[in-house]
Parts: C-alpha cells; sequence; structure tokens
C-alpha cells in the first residue's frame, strides 16, 4: 500500500510540475505578444513624424519583437505536448527567453521612437 501512495505522490508531483512548465511557458508567450504589439505601437508612432530613419529603426525593432514572440508561442505549444519533463521544462526556458529577447526588442523600438520624439509606451508624451 505505502508503494502505491508513494507512486501516486510521484505521479502527481509530475503532473503538477509538467503544469507548471506549461502554465510559465503560456504566460511568457502572452508577455511576449503584449511587446511585441506595444514595439508596433511605437514603430507606427516613428512613422508619424516623417523621420525615416528613426522610423525604420524602430520597425526593424518591432519586427524583432513579433519574431520573437512568435517564437515564445512556439515554445509554449512544445512545452504543453513535450513528452518529458525535461522537454517541458526546455520548452518553458526557451519560452521565457524568447519573451525576454521581445522586450528588449520593444526597448529598442520606444528608444528609436523617443528619438525621433514620436511618443512611446513609457514616457506619456
Amino acid at each position: 500500500m505505502t508503494i502505491n501512495k508513494a507512486l501516486l505522490a510521484l505521479a502527481m508531483g509530475l503532473a503538477l510540475a509538467a503544469c507548471s512548465n506549461q502554465q510559465q511557458a503560456e504566460d511568457s508567450a502572452a508577455d511576449a505578444a503584449t511587446a511585441a504589439t506595444e514595439a508596433q505601437q511605437a514603430a507606427d508612432n516613428a512613422a508619424a513624424t516623417g523621420d525615416a530613419p528613426a522610423a525604420d529603426a524602430a520597425q526593424a525593432s518591432a519586427d524583432a519583437a513579433a519574431a520573437a514572440a512568435d517564437a515564445a508561442s512556439t515554445s509554449a505549444d512544445a512545452a504543453s505536448t513535450a513528452g518529458t519533463m525535461s522537454d517541458a521544462d526546455d520548452a518553458a526556458d526557451a519560452a521565457n527567453k524568447a519573451e525576454d529577447s521581445a522586450e528588449q526588442a520593444k526597448d529598442a523600438a520606444e528608444e528609436a521612437a523617443a528619438s525621433a520624439d514620436a511618443k512611446t509606451n513609457n514616457d506619456g508624451k
């Protein structure tokens, strides 16, 4: 009986960890998508100023943020379908790193927009 209880506890622990990895990956993908949206807003605002170099830089950063958001989404899908705990953990880590990349690209887009005196999400202009 105690072996059955131990196996049950182990199985529940693994299931909980798998859910945690999946949730972490989904959260990272959602945050990356938000960052990509904000980066595109900054690029659009930079374009509206007529400053072509700043607009080009902001758009390149917005495109990078969108690519990172796509990577985070793909990693979240991989975490939810992973066959092992290790694979799910790796996919969740990849989603988190993609989120970080999207955030950095968003910051770059906002800095490029700010260089053209465009409104950004972080300055209230």
